[in-house]
């Protein structure tokens, strides 16, 4: 079971030490931090937010023979016409087919039998970067109505129908990636107009007054970090009251299977620079990083004073404790918070 007990693991300074020097050119210079920037935002992470952290382990995912409770299930089965260059439709080959109704309301049926706490309903897009919830709300609707299954959705590009037929249906909060550079919209989502869509979406989800959980993806343009520090500043623009920050990762059959991973000092600079410019804001270290030297980046970011972290190591949960954190343990999606958590998986 991990706990945030002192178990070992890589000290903090041997972690990041020599982390200020040598910065990658495509770091932007608000993104680049030195020890008294990295403490100031920790300070005023735990001024606002306390002293405490909240690690979760999502449905999709087993530690220590654990497994979530909060699954991501497919509406679109493995289809999607989008075919995004870091993804390819790739991430939706490990979500069950829920591509009808029927099978999506007696998915839900089942998953509540077992004790799952929600949902995160997915799905591919139709090229524009929407996802077909038109066929869906309904059964959404009943599956609140007859389950009380917590329920979040990759929403996609959305008008005002969509996002008020969704949140009419009791979706109770929706993810969306927020890109702040027209050439990745352009080559990675293949959507030259998507920070057009992306403003419209944004109003959409306020009218409907769905509660909207933002995603930043730290290198998604091959690798490199291109927009992160200015889809920060739409952000800030109407401060959310959580933000996830997750890094791009190799998907093997992807167009991007062979880019370089982003260096974990810029997304904990990212992680700095959203403290700085959203103070009340949470922020989240999300489960879609790279696995590999993954508590490099955890510790990164619990100096930095992340508020919530996905799958985290036994390094990053026994640093967590020698920092002398709160630490909660919960089973659902890292935008979610339900219940109390509890001191283990």
């Amino acid at each position: 079971m991990l706990q945030a007990e002192q178990s070992g693991g890589v000290s903090a300074s041997g972690t990041y030490g020599g982390y200020y020097s040598s910065w990658s050119a495509d770091i932007p210079p608000e993104l680049r931090w030195d020890s008294a920037r990295l403490n100031e935002a920790r300070e005023l992470s735990w001024k606002i937010h306390g002293k405490k952290i909240l690690f979760y382990l999502p449905g999709m995912y087993v530690r220590d023979g654990v497994q979530g409770q909060y699954p991501a299930l497919s509406i679109t089965g493995a289809d999607c016409s989008q075919q995004c260059a870091h993804c390819g439709g790739k991430l939706l080959l490990n979500m069950p087919d829920v591509s009808s109704p029927q099978r999506l309301l007696q998915k839900c049926r089942d998953l509540v039998a077992q004790g799952a706490q929600g949902v995160l309903l997915s799905g591919g897009c139709n090229g524009r970067g929407q996802v077909p919830w038109q066929d869906f709300t309904d059964t959404i609707a009943a599956i609140k109505q007859e389950t009380g299954l917590y329920v979040s959705v990759h929403c996609g590009m959305v008008d005002d129908r969509a996002a008020l037929a969704l949140r009419r249906a009791g979706v109770d909060q929706a993810l969306l990636d927020v890109i702040g550079s027209e050439k990745t919209y352009a080559s990675v989502y293949h959507l030259p107009d998507g920070p057009q869509l992306l403003e419209q979406s944004l109003e959409a989800l306020a009218a409907a007054e769905l509660p909207v959980v933002p995603h930043i993806v730290a290198g998604l343009h091959f690798g490199r970090f291109a927009g992160e520090n200015h889809a920060l500043e739409i952000l800030a623009r109407h401060p959310p009251e959580l933000l996830v920050i997750v890094a791009y990762m190799n998907l093997a059959g992807t167009a991007m299977e062979n880019v370089r991973q982003p260096d974990p000092r810029g997304v904990c600079g990212l992680v700095i620079r959203a403290r700085e410019l959203m103070p009340h804001s949470q922020i989240s270290l999300g489960c879609a990083r790279p696995r590999r030297d993954a508590s490099a980046l955890e510790i990164l970011s619990l100096r930095a004073g992340i508020n919530r972290m996905a799958l985290p190591s036994h390094e990053a949960a026994a640093l967590a404790a020698r920092m002398g954190l709160q630490a909660e343990f919960r089973k659902t999606c890292c935008s979610v918070l339900l219940g109390a958590g509890t001191e283990g998986w």
